[in-house]
């Protein structure tokens, strides 16, 4: 994809580092998350290259990328990480992400999964923990990950310690990292972020909202589906039902399952939603809660250390095996409109915080500090 060559902003001053290889798969928030970096990049004059896996980008997300001037991607449909067998194709995603520095001459590889930290690129590599099998399935399964995955662990663990640097959205998320992979140095907290003006409020009607895949257990929308019977309004649930390995969840009973909806028909619900729930068990960010708060609703969070790091004070948490717990709070924030209007301000007021500038110029911070120390040791 050719990109294009006008702006709809005046571009900054002349950043230190001038191009980026990053890498993205299109399977679930990190899609948005690279999208979302790459705007405010590019409106400062770096040109990006993006890298993705994973499946093929839907006419939805060509769309998204091809509006982004000084965006270039480079498609591929190589199996990720965490997917069943995927070792060949980690291999063969290596090949091709060296090629592409090799004609790209990137100041700085940034990448956004673990393994490939550990091939031998001319740039110096950024490594971004965006979630991890391991730490997911302590969270959700309650126990340690099982022995087929000790390749991953050792993949990861590698790719980690190569790396120039490591980053994370949460100080949540490094902690987990570190503890199931020993301490990286160095590695930084840098959180995500969205762009306000694409979730503005509107009026708000009697429903809660839920978004995410309906397969993720951590997402944990099965509380929703329990906690939905004892309440008197709806609980509409966006989110694929179909998982990127084969086979679907079982079908809704209670809760008003909408499909996969675009990031503009969603950011349309998010707007009339008088409440957005994730009662998650694992989340080591949750762009979804923060496009939520901004689009004006009221919180109810899984209680994990990961949310209440982010949101403090500005949503209500509730432990994610409790549905009654979860039904009372959805109900009483319902029924007592001062106090959900209330918690929604604050949430958008901390929402406000996270935003592309703020952290498009950290990772400028880090690109530019890496080259320097590469061009020292070089």
């Amino acid at each position: 994809m050719k990109p294009s060559t006008s702006s709809p902003e005046a571009p900054r001053l002349a950043p230190p580092v001038r191009r980026v290889l990053m890498t993205a798969d299109t399977v679930g928030g990190v899609w948005s998350y690279a999208l979302e970096l790459c705007r405010a990049l590019c409106l400062r004059g770096v040109c990006v290259d993006l890298a993705t896996l994973g499946a093929p980008l839907s006419d939805a997300q060509w769309r998204e990328a091809r509006a982004l001037p000084g965006l270039t991607v480079h498609e591929s449909t190589w199996r990720l990480e965490w997917m069943d067998a995927p070792w060949d194709d980690v291999r063969a995603a290596g090949e091709w992400l060296r090629e592409l520095e090799a004609r790209l001459s990137p100041d700085v590889v940034h990448l956004n999964g673990y393994c490939h930290g550990a091939w031998p690129f001319r740039a110096p590599v950024l490594v971004v923990a965006h979630s991890c099998v391991l730490s997911w399935w302590e969270a959700v399964k309650g126990e340690a990950a099982p022995a087929c995955y000790r390749r991953y662990r050792e993949e990861v663990a590698r790719g980690l310690h190569a790396a120039s640097l490591v980053v994370a959205p949460t100080r949540a998320m490094l902690e987990a990292l570190e503890r199931h992979y020993g301490a990286l140095h160095p590695a930084r907290v840098i959180p995500n972020a969205r762009c306000a003006t694409r979730f503005a409020p509107s009026h708000k009607e009697r429903f809660v909202l839920a978004a995410g895949r309906l397969w993720d257990e951590a997402k944990n929308l099965a509380a929703l589906e329990a906690a939905a019977p004892q309440l008197p309004f709806p609980i509409h649930v966006a989110g694929d039902a179909l998982h990127p390995g084969g086979g679907a969840v079982a079908e809704t009973r209670s809760t008003r399952p909408l499909g996969h909806l675009p990031p503009a028909v969603l950011a349309r619900w998010m707007s009339r939603a008088s409440v957005y729930a994730l009662p998650a068990r694992y989340e080591p960010f949750g762009l979804s809660a923060l496009e939520a708060a901004l689009a004006g609703c009221a919180l109810v969070l899984g209680d994990i250390p990961s949310l209440r790091e982010v949101w403090g004070d500005a949503a209500r948490f509730v432990p994610p095996d409790d549905p009654r717990e979860l039904a009372r709070t959805l109900r009483f924030l319902m029924d007592h409109p001062r106090e959900r209007e209330a918690l929604a301000a604050r949430g958008r007021e901390r929402a406000l915080t996270f935003t592309p500038d703020r952290m498009a110029e950290a990772y400028l911070g880090l690109y530019a500090s890496l080259a320097r120390l590469e061009r020292r040791v070089s």
